[in-house]
């Protein structure tokens, strides 16, 4: 077995080591048996084990994969290390689109929460690049993070004037997947039908990767790859961030740490990240339920102590 195929099985064991641990562990530790009677409706353990852990699971592996894609193709369209959703400032310009409808529409349906995102994030990477041009790598990640905190103070001055409302908004500003039910997972899965369409783009990620003027030689239409790339990149942050909010630096650590394990060839890149992406996001979610149960902390933060060093990290080594 090749060495890139070898690391994505131990890669997908991890994840299915994970997902049973946080099926038994939470505020209440559930053994085998009792997950068995769990699945009966009359059961004491079912409302915890079907009504709460089970869609939060399912969430965080989709979210997860969902935003460590969208790194990917981020990164190979633009050829910018740094790059990434939440870098600059996408996933907060989304947050801040979800957040404002749920502010001015209180009885806003879930469903239209990922379109709302989406249109956020199409106007906050065109407002980015309308204001970078073609910059170094270090000047769009900086600028980027300056759009990210104006979204902030404009997310937090709609909390300020909508007071009635905060409680709804919270929940989402956490980066947290507390009180994610089956009503997200229904919103989730159309969308992230993404997922396996994003493998179609390994050929073209590839020669982009060689540059532009080779790509074209090879009879890439570069224009219609970065376009059609980008869009599936920016959907698959909104859907993220429509159901959890910003999760930080997922997006930026899981393609880093793929690239170190299989190399850049997309076909195993991709798959890789996407196993990465989901193994980091249900790791936290499950140090979240089962550090302080009586107090559960958001993924959110479990995922920035770990990223923001890392992007730290990355930042001296481009400079």
């Amino acid at each position: 077995m090749k060495k890139p195929a070898l690391t994505l099985a131990i890669l997908l064991m991890l994840v299915a080591l994970v997902l049973l641990l946080s099926v038994r562990y939470g505020s209440e530790t559930l053994s085998f048996a009792d997950l068995h009677r769990a699945l009966q409706p009359a059961d004491s353990h079912y409302f915890a084990l079907v009504e709460y852990r089970l869609p939060r699971i399912l969430l965080a592996l989709l979210v997860g994969a969902a935003l460590a894609l969208s790194g990917v193709l981020v990164q190979g369209v633009i050829g910018n290390p740094l790059a990434s959703p939440e870098i600059l400032g996408v996933n907060h310009a989304a947050g801040l689109m979800s957040i404002g409808a749920l502010m001015l529409f209180p009885g806003l349906s879930v469903m239209w929460l990922p379109l709302l995102a989406f249109i956020g994030a199409l106007l906050a990477f065109a407002l980015l690049r309308l204001a970078a041009g073609n910059s170094a790598p270090l000047r769009l990640a900086l600028l980027g993070i300056a759009l990210t905190a104006l979204y902030a103070s404009i997310t937090d001055y709609l909390m300020l004037s909508h007071p009635l409302e905060i409680n709804q908004a919270l929940m989402w500003l956490t980066g947290s997947l507390w009180g994610r039910g089956w009503a997200f997972v229904y919103v989730a899965l159309p969308w992230l039908l993404l997922l396996p369409l994003s493998l179609l783009l390994c050929r073209p990620l590839d020669l982009l990767a060689l540059g532009e003027e080779q790509a074209t030689t090879l009879g890439i239409n570069m224009r219609h790859a970065q376009q059609l790339i980008l869009l599936l990149a920016l959907a698959l942050a909104a859907i993220s961030v429509a159901l959890c909010d910003p999760l930080s630096f997922i997006g930026l650590l899981a393609p880093h740490l793929t690239r170190r394990l299989v190399g850049g060839r997309h076909h195993w890149l991709i798959p890789g990240a996407m196993l990465i992406g989901a193994l980091l996001l249900l790791l936290a979610d499950l140090l979240a339920r089962t550090l302080h149960p009586s107090l559960e902390l958001p993924a959110g933060v479990l995922t920035a102590i770990i990223g923001a060093p890392y992007f730290f990290w990355l930042l001296m080594r481009t400079r």
